[in-house]
C-alpha cells in the first residue's frame, strides 16, 4: 500500500491526458520518452550536486582568490539544471514563460560568467608554475646558506677587528650620543690609569677638563649625516695632571640615517701644544699678514708709526715703503667721509685704544699722496704677544670703487621693477608706510590708488609675453604723464599698478585718476595688424588721521579695485566703510588668513584653535538592489575657537576666489585617507561584511591641477586605501568648464577601481549632451529639483527624465535634499535609487 500512493500521485500529475501537444510524440515512441525523462533527471541531479561541492570547496578555502568566479560557475550550473527540470515539466504542463525566463537568466549568468572569466585568465596565467615555485625554493635555500656563511665570516672579522683595535697605541673609544662609553681599548685604559670596568658603561665627561666640557658637547652635537667627522682638541685630566689631546670623532648611523653611536680616536698632543705656545707671537703676525695678501696691508708699531706697506698699499696710498717707514699712520693713511668730506678718525688709533678689531660701518674715501680719492673698505686689528700685550696694529683695505657702483645698481634693482623702471611692491609699501606716518603725525591727507588693467590678458595670450611687456612699458609712460612729480607710481606685479597721490585730498585725487582712466580708455595698442583697447579698473582710498593701519588700507583699496572690475570695468570705485559689497569682499580677504591657519592646525586641535574637521552624511538605498552597501558623503566643516560649526558656504567662495580650494581638497583627502584604515579595519563597529563607499568632493581647482592624479596615487599607496571604497564627486558646472580635464581624471581613477558621481545634475541646459561622454557611476539630482518635486510638475518631469536616461546608461540616481516623507515617496515612485537628506540622517562627525 505504501508503494501504491506515490505511484498514484505520479500518474495523477504526469498522466497521459496532461501531455501538451508536442509531448505526444513520445507516445509514439515510449522508449524515447523514458530516455528523455531519465537523462534530464540525472543531468539535473548532477547539476545540483556540482554547485554544492563548489560552494563547500570555496567555503573551506577561505584564502582562495577570485571566489566570485566559483560562485558564478555554481549559479550557472544550477540555472542549467533548472532548465533541464523545466524541459521535463513542460511535457505535461505548458509553462513556456517560466521556462523561457529561466533560460534567459541562464543566458545572462553565462554571459556575465564569461565576461568575469576573460580578465581573470591573464592573472591566472601569470601565477607561478610548480616548477617556478620549486626553483624559488631552491634559490631561497641557497640564500640562507650564503647568509650563514656571511654571518660566520662577520664573526671572524669582528674577532680580528677587536684584536687590531686592542693592539693600537692610539686611544680608541666608542660612546652613545648621551656620552655613555660602550667600548675602550687597552691603550685608553692605560692612558687614564683606570680599569675597563670603571670606564665602560659610565660617562666620559669626568675625564674632560671642566673648562672644555661645554665646547666638546657642542661640537659633538654638530655631528650629522652631512658632518660625520669632527676633530676636537681639548684638555683631559690624567692622574691629576691636565694634558692636551686631539680626538677624531666619527658618527655611526643606521640605514635610516639615525645616529646610533660615536667612535673617537685620540692621541696626546701636549708636547705639540707647548711648542705651539712658544711660537705664538710669530704665528700670529704671520697669520694676519698672510690673511691680508691680495689687499692693501699696512702694519704699525705700538705707537701707531708705519712699519710696513705691501705693494698694493703703496699703489693705493702713493707712498713707498722707504718714505713711509716711521711716519705716523695718519700722514700716510688719510681717510674722509664721502658725504661730509670731513676727515675721519684713524681706525688704528681705535684698535690701539680698544684692543679689538675695528671695522668702520660707513663708506670711506682714501686721499692718496697726490690728492686723488679712492673708495675703500678697511679694517684695523691689534697684534698681541704671548702675554696678550699689544705690540702693533695691522690695517687692511681694498679698492671698492667698482663695488660701490655695483652696489648702487643693486640697490636700485632692489627697489625698482626691471621692466618698467617704476618702484616695485616692496619700495611702494615703504613709501606707503611713510605716508601713513605723515597722516598720523602731521595730519596730512594722501590718496592710495590701485589700477588693474582691463583686457591685458587678451594681448598676452594673443601676441605673447614679449608684446605684453611692450604694452606695459607704453602704459607706464602714459601713467607717468598723468601724475605729479610728488606722486609715487609703482608696478605691483603683472598688470597691477599702485599710485600714491601725496598731499592730495580725495576730491582732487578723483579728478587726477579719472583723467588717467580716460587716457587709458582712449589708448589703442597696435601690434602687426591687430589693435587692442585696454582701459583700467581703479580703486581709491583716502589716507588720513582716521586710517587704522597700513594693512587695512591695502585690503580696502584691493577690495574697491575688485569691485570696480566686477561692476563692468573701466571705472573708478571709492572706498566707503558702509558699502555692504566692500564689507563682504573685505570679509573674504579676512577668510584667507583664517583658512590658512585652519589648514595648518591639526584636525585634532583642542578648543581655542580654529580648525577643519570631517562630517559624514549617509546616502540610503530606497529601492531593492540586493547589494549591502553603506554609502556616506564626506563633508567639510570648520570649527571656530569656541567649537561652533561653520558651514562650507560661509568660506568656500573666499577659498575659490583666493585659490585655496586645491589645498583644502588635498587636506580633506589626506585627512580622510589617514582615518580610513582606522574606521574600516580597527573599529569593531565597522568589521562587518557590508561594503562601504565614501564620497569625496573635488573642486574645479583640483580638477585642473595636473599634479592631482599623482597626489591621489601617493595617498592610496601610503594609507593602503581600497580604491573601490572611494567615490569622487564633481559638480556639473565644473565638468562643463573643464570637460577634458574631468574626463581624463575620471578615466585614470576608474582604472584603479574608483567610482565617480556627478553632483547638482540638472542645473545646466545641456546636461544630457555631455553626459554621453562621461563615464560616471552616480547622478546626484540638484537639490532644488528634489525640494519642489511634490509641488512642481515641471521639476517632477525633469527628474523622471533624468532617472530614466540615467538607468538606460547604467547610472544610479541619487536624490539630494530629501527632507520629508512626501518627497521620499515621490522619488521612490520615480525609480530613484538613493536618497540623501535630513530625513535620512543629518551630517555627523562620526559614522
Amino acid at each position: 500500500m505504501t508503494y501504491i500512493m506515490p505511484l498514484v500521485l505520479f500518474e495523477s500529475v504526469f498522466s497521459l491526458e496532461e501531455f501538451i501537444p508536442h509531448g505526444h510524440c513520445y507516445l509514439w515512441k515510449p522508449k524515447l520518452m523514458g530516455l528523455h525523462l531519465i537523462s534530464d533527471l540525472l543531468i539535473s541531479v548532477a547539476y545540483y550536486s556540482i554547485p554544492i561541492f563548489l560552494i563547500y570547496f570555496t567555503y573551506q578555502r577561505r584564502d582562495l582568490p577570485n571566489k566570485l568566479i566559483f560562485l558564478l560557475f555554481s549559479a550557472f550550473i544550477i540555472a542549467c539544471g533548472t532548465t533541464h527540470i523545466l524541459d521535463v515539466w513542460t511535457l505535461w504542463y505548458p509553462a513556456y514563460w517560466l521556462s523561457g525566463l529561466v533560460k534567459a537568466i541562464t543566458a545572462l549568468i553565462s554571459i556575465y560568467t564569461v565576461l568575469t572569466l576573460v580578465p581573470l585568465i591573464p592573472k591566472l596565467l601569470a601565477l607561478p608554475s610548480p616548477r617556478e615555485l620549486e626553483k624559488a625554493n631552491i634559490d631561497l635555500q641557497h640564500e640562507i646558506t650564503e647568509r650563514k656563511l656571511l654571518e660566520s665570516a662577520l664573526r671572524q672579522s669582528e674577532i680580528r677587528y677587536r684584536a687590531i683595535v686592542e693592539d693600537q697605541t692610539e686611544l680608541i673609544a666608542r660612546y652613545q650620543p648621551d656620552g655613555r662609553l660602550t667600548f675602550v681599548n687597552e691603550a685608553y685604559c692605560q692612558y687614564f690609569g683606570k680599569p675597563r670596568s670603571t670606564l665602560v658603561g659610565h660617562y666620559y665627561k669626568p675625564v674632560i677638563f671642566e673648562a672644555d666640557q661645554a665646547r666638546i658637547v657642542e661640537m659633538i652635537n654638530s655631528i650629522n649625516l652631512l658632518n660625520q667627522v669632527v676633530i676636537i682638541e681639548n684638555r683631559v685630566v690624567v692622574n691629576g695632571e691636565v694634558r692636551w689631546t686631539q680626538w677624531v670623532n666619527r658618527g655611526l648611523f643606521d640605514e635610516q640615517g639615525h645616529l646610533i653611536e660615536l667612535q673617537a680616536v685620540g692621541r696626546d698632543i701636549h708636547h705639540l701644544k707647548q711648542i705651539e705656545e712658544a711660537l705664538f707671537k710669530e704665528k700670529e703676525i704671520a697669520q694676519v699678514t698672510l690673511h691680508s695678501i691680495g689687499d692693501a696691508v699696512i702694519t704699525t708699531d705700538g705707537t701707531g708709526n708705519v712699519v710696513y706697506l705691501n705693494p698694493i698699499a703703496e699703489n693705493l696710498t702713493g707712498w713707498n715703503q722707504q718714505d713711509a717707514y716711521g711716519l705716523p699712520l695718519a700722514q700716510v693713511f688719510r681717510i674722509v667721509d664721502p658725504e661730509t668730506c670731513q676727515f675721519l678718525q684713524n681706525p688704528v688709533n681705535e684698535a690701539l685704544q680698544e684692543g679689538q678689531l675695528i671695522k668702520p660701518a660707513n663708506s670711506t674715501l682714501l686721499i692718496d699722496r697726490n690728492g686723488g680719492e679712492i673708495a675703500i673698505d678697511n679694517s684695523a686689528a691689534p697684534i698681541r704677544n704671548r702675554d696678550g700685550e699689544i705690540i702693533g696694529t695691522v690695517i687692511v683695505f681694498r679698492d671698492v670703487t667698482q663695488n660701490r657702483i655695483l652696489s648702487g645698481q643693486l640697490a636700485w634693482q632692489a627697489s625698482h621693477d626691471s621692466l618698467t623702471g617704476l618702484f616695485n611692491r616692496r619700495e611702494f609699501e615703504l613709501q606707503l608706510e611713510v605716508a601713513f606716518f605723515e597722516a598720523k603725525t602731521q595730519n596730512w591727507e594722501h590718496t592710495l590708488c590701485y589700477l588693474d588693467l582691463d583686457r591685458f590678458k587678451i594681448v598676452n595670450d594673443t601676441c605673447g609675453h614679449v608684446v605684453g611687456d611692450e604694452l606695459l612699458q607704453q602704459i607706464t609712460a602714459l601713467l607717468q604723464k598723468g601724475i605729479r612729480n610728488t606722486d609715487v607710481l609703482a608696478r605691483l606685479g603683472g598688470d597691477e599698478f599702485g599710485l600714491l597721490l601725496r598731499q592730495c585730498c580725495l576730491k582732487d585725487a578723483v579728478q587726477i585718476v579719472d583723467a588717467i582712466r580716460g587716457q587709458l580708455y582712449e589708448f589703442r595698442f597696435t601690434f602687426q595688424d591687430k589693435m587692442f583697447a585696454i582701459g583700467a579698473s581703479i580703486g581709491l582710498v583716502e589716507i588720513n588721521l582716521e586710517s587704522k593701519s597700513i594693512a587695512s588700507l591695502v585690503n580696502s583699496v584691493d577690495a574697491v579695485c575688485y569691485a570696480a572690475k566686477n561692476k563692468g570695468r573701466n571705472r573708478i570705485h571709492i572706498f566707503d566703510s558702509e558699502d555692504e559689497e566692500l564689507l563682504e569682499q573685505r570679509g573674504q580677504v579676512q577668510w584667507v588668513t583664517r583658512l590658512r591657519q585652519a589648514l595648518e592646525n591639526d584636525s585634532s586641535a583642542k578648543q581655542g584653535k580654529e580648525h577643519f574637521c570631517l562630517y559624514y552624511q549617509p546616502i540610503a538605498t530606497i529601492t531593492p538592489t540586493g547589494l549591502q552597501i553603506d554609502h556616506y558623503e564626506v563633508l567639510l566643516r570648520l570649527l571656530d575657537e569656541q567649537g561652533n560649526v561653520i558651514l562650507p558656504m560661509a568660506f568656500i567662495p573666499s577659498a575659490e576666489r583666493y585659490d585655496l580650494m586645491r589645498l583644502i581638497d588635498r587636506w580633506v583627502i589626506r585627512t580622510f585617507f589617514s582615518q580610513w584604515s582606522l574606521m574600516i579595519n580597527i573599529d569593531p563597529l565597522h568589521q562587518d561584511k557590508t561594503q562601504k563607499i565614501f564620497t569625496l568632493n573635488l573642486s574645479g581647482n583640483s580638477i585642473n591641477d595636473d599634479e592631482l592624479i599623482s597626489f591621489l596615487y601617493e595617498q592610496f599607496e601610503e594609507h593602503n586605501v581600497l580604491p573601490e571604497s572611494i567615490c569622487f564627486e564633481i559638480t556639473e558646472t565644473v565638468v562643463i568648464k573643464s570637460l577634458t580635464k574631468a574626463n581624463q581624471l575620471i578615466r585614470k581613477l576608474r582604472q584603479i577601481g574608483c567610482r565617480f558621481a556627478l553632483d547638482d545634475f540638472g542645473n545646466g541646459m545641456c546636461s544630457f549632451s555631455y553626459l554621453r561622454n562621461l563615464s560616471v557611476d552616480y547622478l546626484k539630482i540638484n537639490g532644488d529639483l528634489t525640494k519642489n518635486i511634490a509641488n512642481n510638475s515641471v521639476d517632477a518631469v525633469i527628474m523622471e527624465a533624468i532617472t530614466r536616461i540615467g538607468h538606460v546608461m547604467g547610472v544610479k540616481i541619487i536624490a539630494e535634499c530629501v527632507e520629508d516623507n512626501a518627497i521620499l515617496e515621490y522619488v521612490r515612485a520615480l525609480g530613484v535609487d538613493y536618497a540623501q537628506g535630513y530625513l535620512i540622517a543629518a551630517p555627523s562627525s562620526y559614522i
